[in-house]
């Protein structure tokens, strides 16, 4: 039986196609340049209002002229007379031209345009029979030049690799994505100025450092040349704050980029932002109550509701949100509590095993109770949930809860079986602090890659005194996720990290 090659043969014909559209544009730019009318020279365009103006204040504008500038995006071509579209960053605007207001030469070059071509319109603010909102032109001009033709109109851009990769054409075609994106630039701005109003100061810190610390993770290394010195890309903004809460700047937070050298899924890009902030006097009780007053009031702000709506469920932001400790979600959960054999290693490991959690013998009653925790509960905690008090294993930077020293005075908060947010009373012990350094150590000489590294400088920081400090660090990426009701992190970054092609 012969092959079927008629796929490949739509496939032939297709890029030959596109071969040829884009001979003919590039032979209509030769034709300007050589005609003196050049695109590319265009260096100002005195546009003075943008579409989205006219079609909220049509009254003011009715009658008047106005000069806009865009991308021609469609043409209804009626002979002497043509409907366009052109799209600003606010929006569609149809555009009314005829050859007796423009001349016969200008129409004959406008005729000529392609779709994807930016290009300027003057002309009279008028609505149509129809009621539609437009501008009836009286000049015309191509601004730049597209050599590549847009995807199809009907279908626009619907493959997801190619919009990733190609984020301006996604814009383009699905201008519905760049609301995600106007969305994710309040979400921030928000956060900026909730924290601001409580005192807060924003600070930078480091990108660069010679030391990997403040989260666990492996980080990528770079090498600095005038120093022969190797230096990590930071994986947290942590140990920094916190130097500066012993400096005496007692409320600070830091939005910035975080760079972790791990696997990429739908909620996990090697880069990603992060808002870290810090408070002297308070705990991780006041950082709960900061965080659910804060998100509940960004997602009004933004939506104009507390609630977000996540495939069939729709969850409600507002405070109070669930608390539970680790122990109790886990007995809640799986059935099991851990408090019942606390500090019993081996009966810990068997336990967590016997519910199918993947576990290495030897390791401790903490490390069972959050490897459960982590591989059973989380993707259950659908609604607002804070989880409390982490065993001290999984906890380097953590203060220790008095009557239980074997766990920390930590939070995680999660939303729709994701985790959103990490908080601590911070540890402010040096002595304690530094035997937790030294325990990342020899997990880090034993090939535990992601332990964290012995910082001398930020244990001399301690050592000058740091008052209590709650602490917190909250994924904006996912964040915006939740409020944009995007399933992957790839939708709200503009720009994710892909793999070449080649």
């Amino acid at each position: 039986m012969a092959a079927d090659n008629s796929n490949n043969n739509t496939m032939e014909e297709n890029e030959q196609d596109l071969s040829e559209l884009i001979r003919i544009r590039r032979e209509k730019l030769k034709e300007l340049q050589e005609a003196g009318k050049d695109p590319y020279k265009v260096t100002y365009y005195d546009r003075d209002t943008l579409n989205g103006n006219i079609r909220e204040k049509f009254e003011e504008y009715e009658g008047k002229e106005v000069s806009i500038a865009g991308r021609l995006m469609s043409r209804r071509d009626m002979g002497k007379a043509n409907f366009i579209d052109v799209h600003d960053s606010t929006g569609r605007m149809q555009v009314y031209v005829r050859i007796n207001d423009i001349g016969e030469e200008n129409f004959a070059e406008f005729k000529k345009w392609d779709i994807g071509d930016i290009i300027g319109v003057k002309g009279e603010v008028f609505k149509t029979r129809r009621g539609e909102i437009s501008i009836h032109a009286h000049e015309l001009k191509l601004l730049s030049k597209s050599l590549l033709p847009l995807p199809e109109k009907w279908h626009g851009l619907r493959d997801t690799e190619t919009r990733y990769r190609q984020r301006y054409l996604d814009l383009i075609v699905n201008p519905e994505v760049k609301d995600t994106f106007v969305k994710r630039s309040k979400i921030i701005s928000l956060m900026r100025s909730f924290l601001e109003e409580r005192g807060y100061i924003e600070v930078e810190t480091p990108v660069l450092s010679t030391i990997q610390g403040g989260a666990a993770a492996r980080p990528f290394i770079t090498h600095h040349n005038a120093l022969n010195l190797d230096m990590y890309l930071r994986i947290a903004t942590e140990l920094n704050l916190k130097r500066l809460i012993v400096g005496g700047m007692e409320k600070v937070f830091e939005i910035g980029r975080i760079f972790r050298n791990e696997g990429i899924d739908v909620r996990h890009n090697p880069e990603f932002t992060t808002i870290e902030l810090y408070e002297a006097y308070t705990d991780y009780h006041g950082m709960m109550r900061l965080t659910e007053e804060m998100i509940s009031y960004i997602a009004k702000e933004v939506n104009g509701t507390d609630k977000v709506t996540c495939g069939d469920r729709e969850i409600s932001l507002a405070a109070p949100w669930r608390r539970l400790t680790m122990i109790e979600a886990v007995k809640e959960y799986c059935g099991v509590d851990f408090d019942s054999f606390r500090g019993d290693a081996k009966k810990a490991v068997e336990v967590a095993k016997s519910l199918g959690v993947e576990i290495e013998d030897g390791k401790t009653w903490g490390e069972a109770l959050y490897a459960t925790f982590d591989e059973l509960v989380e993707k259950k905690l659908i609604e607002p949930t804070f989880i409390l008090d982490y065993p001290v294993e999984v906890s380097p930077l953590t203060k220790r809860k008095p009557d239980r020293p074997e766990l920390t005075e930590r939070f995680e908060f999660f939303i729709n079986g994701c985790e959103m947010g990490n908080a601590y009373s911070e540890l402010n012990d040096p002595i304690d602090q530094r035997e937790r350094f030294i325990e990342q150590m020899k997990k880090r000489e034993a090939g535990d890659v992601e332990a964290e590294m012995l910082d001398e400088d930020f244990l001399t920081a301690l050592e000058y005194g740091m008052p209590p400090t709650g602490g917190e660090g909250i994924g904006i990426d996912r964040l915006v996720m939740l409020l944009t009701g995007s399933p992957s992190i790839r939708d709200v970054l503009l720009f994710p990290t892909m793999k070449p092609k080649d």
